[in-house]
C-alpha cells in the first residue's frame, strides 16, 4: 500500500484532493498490463481493447511478474499510483493460456476480478478489418443479448457484464447527440445447458451507418470494424458484501427530493393530491342567474291555490272562517 503523503505545496495539495473522494466523480481510467509470460495474441488484445478505451486509457509494456488472484497488491499499487480504478492484465500459461484478468478496484483495494481465456482461432484483431474507424472519445451503444446475463441471481455472467459496462460506458453525459452514436458493441451468450461447458462469451464491434431511405428516418445498418473476440470464463473472485455496499454508496446531494402528494399513474400522467380545510357553504356566493328566478304566473297560481285551503279543525268542522268566492 502507499503511504500516506502530507502535501507540502498547493500544487501537491490539489494534486491530493483531486483523488480524494468526491461528490461526482471522474471517469473512470483503464491501465492495460501484461504478465511476465504473455501470448502475442493477448498483446494485440490489449493493443485493440486500450484502442477502443482512448483516451480514458494507459498501457504499460514492460513485464510484470503479477498473480492476481494470488497476490493482488502490486495491482492495487498501479491502481493506486495511475488513479486507475479499472485494470486489465494480459498473461498466458500451460494451464490458463491466452488469460485477461478484468480487476475493478474501491478505494485503492482490489473489490472483484474476472478471467477470461481469449479463443485464438476465433481471433481477429482491429486491423484485419479493412474499413473505415470510428473516431477517438465517443461513447458506444452497448448491447448485452443472452439470457445468462439477466439472471436475477449472481452469476459469473452477471459479473462479466458489470464489468463490461464499466469497461466501455466512458464519459458519463446528460444527453447524447445522435450523430455522435458511430459505433456498437455487442456482448452475447448462448444457453446455458446442465452437464456441458458455460457458453462461451461474444465480444463484436459495429460501426453504424446511416443511409438516405426516403422517408423522415434514416436506413441504419452496421458493419462490423473489429475486433472480434471469443471468451471462455474462468475462475472469479466476487466482491464482499459490506465492500460492495460501500461502494454503492451515493451522495446526499445527488439524490432527487422526494415530493409529497405527487404520483405519477401507469400512463405517466402526474397526479397530485390537494388538501384543504373545511368549508362553510352557508356563507357560499352563488351566481344569480336570471333563468332561476320564479315567473309572475308562477306567483299567481301558489296565491289561488292558497286562497282555496280552508281552515278545519281536528273534528272536521269548519273553524267559522269565510272563505272567499274565487275570481270568474
Amino acid at each position: 500500500m502507499l503511504r500516506q503523503i502530507k502535501p507540502r505545496n498547493a500544487r501537491s495539495k490539489r494534486a491530493l484532493e483531486k483523488k480524494a473522494p468526491q461528490t461526482h466523480e471522474n471517469s473512470k481510467t483503464t491501465l492495460f498490463l501484461r504478465g511476465s509470460t504473455c501470448s502475442e495474441i493477448v498483446q494485440l488484445a490489449l493493443t485493440d481493447l486500450h484502442s477502443l478505451k482512448r483516451p480514458l486509457a494507459l498501457k504499460f509494456t514492460k513485464k510484470n511478474p503479477i498473480h492476481p488472484f494470488e497476490d493482488a497488491s502490486s495491482l492495487e499499487f498501479f491502481s493506486q499510483k495511475n488513479d486507475a480504478s479499472l485494470l486489465v492484465f494480459g498473461s498466458h500459461s500451460k494451464k490458463r493460456p491466452h488469460c485477461l484478468t478484468l480487476v475493478r478496484c474501491f478505494d485503492g483495494r482490489v473489490l472483484d476480478m474476472l478471467e477470461l481465456y481469449l479463443q485464438p482461432d476465433r481471433f481477429r484483431t482491429l486491423a484485419q478489418f479493412k474499413n473505415q474507424k470510428c473516431a477517438v472519445g465517443l461513447k458506444p451503444l452497448l448491447l448485452f443479448s443472452g439470457t445468462p446475463f439477466e439472471s436475477p441471481t449472481p452469476t459469473t455472467y452477471t459479473l462479466a457484464r458489470s464489468l463490461f459496462l464499466d469497461l466501455f460506458r466512458g464519459q458519463e453525459a446528460q444527453s447524447v447527440d445522435v450523430e455522435g452514436l458511430q459505433y456498437l458493441i455487442s456482448v452475447s451468450a448462448g444457453e446455458e445447458v446442465e452437464g456441458q461447458e458455460s457458453p462461451l462469451i461474444h465480444l463484436r464491434v459495429y460501426l453504424i451507418r446511416t443511409k438516405k431511405s426516403g422517408q423522415r428516418l434514416p436506413r441504419v445498418e452496421v458493419e462490423e470494424m473489429g475486433p472480434r473476440m471469443d471468451f471462455r470464463v474462468g475462475r472469479i473472485r466476487e466482491a464482499e458484501e459490506s465492500v460492495m455496499k460501500e461502494a454503492l454508496k451515493k451522495a446526499k446531494g445527488l439524490e432527487p427530493k422526494q415530493k409529497k402528494n405527487v404520483e405519477t399513474d401507469i400512463v405517466g400522467d402526474k397526479m397530485g393530491r390537494i388538501h384543504l380545510g373545511r368549508q362553510d357553504l352557508g356563507n357560499l356566493q352563488t351566481r344569480k342567474m336570471k333563468g332561476l328566478k320564479r315567473g309572475r304566473d308562477v306567483d299567481a297560481d301558489i296565491i289561488g291555490d292558497e286562497d282555496d285551503l280552508t281552515m278545519v279543525d281536528d273534528n272536521g268542522e269548519d273553524d267559522g272562517g269565510t272563505k272567499k268566492a274565487r275570481k270568474e
